[in-house]
């Protein structure tokens, strides 16, 4: 079975170096302190050794000075200096004193300790300290003093060792792994509890969304879903204030119209339009609505702008009593795009109403396009005159009118902003430009080459669609 190691971003190396480092430590430290400790609690330390040298030097000088008598008042201070056995022996183990050894004497100097040695059994063992000056000589044997015996606080060292540092050592190693998973969880957490209170606008911090690992992928992640969601709702609010003023004037004039002495005929007239126009301005809405809101990809499929912008303009040349001849299109049969058919058709006809409605009289409108890659860049041209270069962005927003025109005439200003929703859901992209004499709606669809190339080597145009029924212009 084939396994897959994560990115060299991912989380999982992070928390494998932090703990191979850690347990690196712990086997250095255990190695190096436990050295440490063996000299501390094995060994005699440098003050010990220091004072012992001292005590041997002074014994060889009393034994150049004097021979035996000396030595016997040296040990005689020394008695008063230190509690235990001293003695001064020769290279014989013969006593240099004139106080002879005991036979249990002379046995206990066959076992006796140099400086460096360890010191493994509990109690005072005899030392040997060789005169400094002539070790052949003689020797100094002491009884080690309490006081020098190493291993006094054993137990406390080994509390030290085996408990407070590798307590220590993982505390430490909590704190990293606390910085490196719980801060940053603590983090979303916090703007979860934001969400919880309505509170759409805060953000995670950049140390946590700028992260290369899967923690930084969440974070950014949670800041998109918070972005959408504060737009989402916030579009959902502007919709319902933008609808609820623009009723209002229909409903005006229906009321206006039901308290008047007109005929019936009049009246029932009067009625029919007003809710046709609320018909339509409720369908644009929730239709803009669901295409902002809904995420789950459109199928595709082949479609050839030809033969779509022929049924486009075959039900608008009907609808505003233009001729043919005015709505023109210099795109080959060549032009196949991959789109949802009735979501592209629907876009592409609000762009169309929106020519037609802002062309002068005796106006053209001309479709061109060219293909650039693997898209295909088309432009629907009017020659209105354009807008300024301040509103190119402000026409696609909601409800938005450049031309003043009233509710039910000249539109409701939700053609564009439906377009360019539309397009995007494709994977498009939809933007404005003025060209001097008038808009140019640009469109930048997915190129179907596959259906292109068939028909080339066919030699025969693409059939014509039947699947979309345009609606009103």
């Amino acid at each position: 079975m084939k396994c897959n190691l994560p990115g060299r971003h991912s989380l999982f190396w992070k928390l494998a170096c932090l703990l191979v480092a850690f347990c690196l430590l712990m086997i250095w430290l255990s190695w190096s302190w436990g050295r440490y400790m063996e000299v501390r609690n094995q060994f005699l330390s440098d003050e010990a050794r220091g004072t012992l040298t001292r005590y041997a030097a002074e014994a060889e000088q009393a034994w150049q000075q004097t021979q035996s008598a000396g030595v016997d008042e040296w040990l005689q201070g020394m008695y008063q200096r230190e509690k235990g056995w001293v003695g001064v022996i020769g290279a014989d183990l013969q006593s240099l004193s004139n106080q002879s050894l005991t036979d249990k004497e002379v046995e206990r100097l066959t076992f006796l300790r140099g400086l460096d040695w360890p010191i493994h059994k509990k109690g005072r063992p005899w030392m040997r300290v060789p005169f400094p000056g002539d070790p052949s000589a003689g020797s100094l044997v002491i009884e080690l003093p309490e006081r020098f015996v190493p291993g006094h606080y054993r137990l406390f060292w080994r509390v030290i060792t085996n408990g407070l540092i590798p307590g220590l050592f993982t505390l430490l190693l909590c704190v990293g792994l606390y910085r490196l998973l719980v801060v940053p969880l603590n983090h979303l957490r916090a703007q979860a509890n934001a969400w919880r209170a309505d509170q759409l606008n805060v953000r995670l911090s950049s140390r946590t969304t700028n992260r290369s690992d899967e923690l930084g992928e969440l974070g950014r992640a949670f800041d998109h879903m918070s972005e959408r969601l504060q737009s989402t709702v916030a579009l959902q609010q502007q919709l319902l204030r933008d609808l609820s003023h623009e009723l209002r004037t229909p409903l005006s004039r229906l009321r206006v119209a039901s308290e008047s002495e007109q005929g019936l005929e009049l009246l029932r007239e009067r009625i029919g339009r007003e809710v046709d126009g609320m018909q339509r301005l409720v369908e644009d809405t929730l239709q803009l609505a669901w295409l902002d809101t809904e995420r789950t990809r459109l199928p595709d499929e082949a479609i050839q702008i030809q033969a779509l912008w022929e049924m486009l303009t075959e039900n608008a040349c009907y609808e505003s009593g233009w001729p043919d001849t005015r709505l023109q299109c210099t795109v080959d049969a060549s032009c196949w795009v991959r789109g949802h058919l009735n979501t592209l058709a629907q876009a592409l006809e609000n762009i169309l109403r929106n020519a037609i409605r802002h062309s002068p009289e005796g106006g053209v409108v001309h479709l061109g396009g060219q293909c650039e890659g693997k898209y295909w860049h088309l432009w629907l041209e009017d020659q209105g005159g354009g807008v300024a270069d301040a509103d190119l962005e402000r026409i696609f927003l909601p409800f938005t009118r450049l031309d003043g025109s009233r509710p039910g005439n000249g539109g409701f200003g939700l053609g564009l902003s439906i377009a360019r929703n539309a397009v995007q859901r494709q994977g498009g992209q939809l933007w404005a430009q003025n060209t001097g004499t008038g808009l140019r709606l640009n469109m930048r669809l997915l190129a179907d080459v596959s259906s292109a190339s068939a028909d080339a080597i066919a030699g025969k145009p693409a059939p014509t669609l039947t699947v979309f029924e345009p609606r009103n212009l």
